[in-house]
């Protein structure tokens, strides 16, 4: 698809402050956008929603604004003029939903309820991109599993993720959005601090040794995960935008690639490259609330879709590793 210029628009990227807004950010400043028409967004305004208080990227052209997603009337005054795509990432996290109910259900299904309908009102038609997880599975599917597999989540969690992706669907089918949604694996290793994450120790067993910092592994070193890189999930976001209308599929969810390994096999390879006293800060402490959400996710999946529509994922843990130690 050959590229067409696009007079100057504006993107939105809803809970923008994250690591991951923070980097797909960077990522279209430094890059631009393709849309699916071919238009080309060489240097678009971008607008970060989050909390107050949240750490703003100090980028060029990136603007922020405190927003509260689920409040339907705040999202639609907020909308600028001249959007052109909206990344909604924001969302309460594995253990804060299981934690908190009614939060859950307001931020990830209310708060996607509010984009679409302040895109639809904006523009018909416009592009949404929305984060999903691997959580909106569950039970004992047969692995690997693909789109067509039957959603099961075992988890508020996921349980909210699946309904907003049924409302992205909707919107979609009926042409108010170009809703996509992409199912994201386990992504490791995160920069900054732990969160409320179910799956936050994927990346604070890396990362808080690597800096030197005890952490806990709070399930079985031989579970395994479905993982894949920020850099690979942050591309997965900025290559979503460009895919052609024609080639995305009716309901709007993709599988994302990522890479099946095994606890022991993340610190076996930390050990390797960062040595015993590294590997070591590492507590084995099982936590029965951490393992009875994470344990039923699943991980092995076929991506062949997604891989037919240009997507990319990392070629091992190794090379996951390696943007780790540049994050150290």
């Amino acid at each position: 698809m050959v590229a067409r210029p696009l007079m100057p628009g504006t993107v939105v990227i809803t809970g923008g402050c994250g690591f991951l807004g923070a980097a797909l950010s960077k990522r279209i400043v430094d890059d631009g956008l393709v849309l699916s028409d071919g238009q080309h967004l060489t240097s678009p305004q971008i607008h970060l929603w989050d909390q107050p208080g949240a750490q703003v990227p100090v980028l060029p052209k990136v603007h922020f604004k405190a927003v509260d997603i689920a409040d339907k009337n705040a999202v639609r005054a907020a909308m600028p003029d001249d959007v052109v795509l909206i990344y909604h990432l924001a969302a309460v996290v594995s253990g804060q939903a299981e934690a908190d109910f009614e939060l859950g259900m307001r931020v990830n299904l209310g708060g996607t309820n509010a984009v679409l309908e302040a895109a639809r009102a904006k523009s018909p038609g416009m592009p949404v991109i929305g984060t999903s997880s691997l959580a909106v599975y569950g039970g004992s599917p047969q692995e690997p599993l693909t789109e067509d597999t039957q959603i099961q989540p075992q988890n508020t969690y996921g349980v909210t993720k699946a309904m907003a992706e049924l409302v992205m669907a909707d919107y979609h089918r009926r042409g108010w959005a170009d809703a996509r949604t992409l199912r994201l694996p386990t992504v490791t290793v995160r920069p900054g601090k732990p969160n409320a994450a179910a799956s936050s120790f994927a990346s604070s067993i890396i990362r808080e040794p690597l800096n030197g910092v005890p952490a806990v592994c709070p399930v079985d070193p031989e579970m395994m995960l479905w993982v894949a890189s920020p850099d690979a999930a942050v591309a997965a976001l900025w290559h979503a935008a460009s895919v052609a209308k024609a080639d995305w599929p009716a309901f709007g969810a993709v599988n994302v690639p990522g890479l099946r390994v095994q606890v022991s096999e993340m610190i076996a390879a930390l050990r390797a490259r960062a040595g015993d006293d590294t590997a070591n800060l590492i507590e084995m402490k099982p936590d029965q609330r951490i393992i009875d959400i994470v344990g039923t996710w699943p991980t092995l999946f076929d991506t062949r879709l997604a891989q037919s529509l240009g997507f990319v994922g990392d070629e091992s843990f190794e090379a996951i590793l390696d943007q780790a130690f540049l994050m150290k």
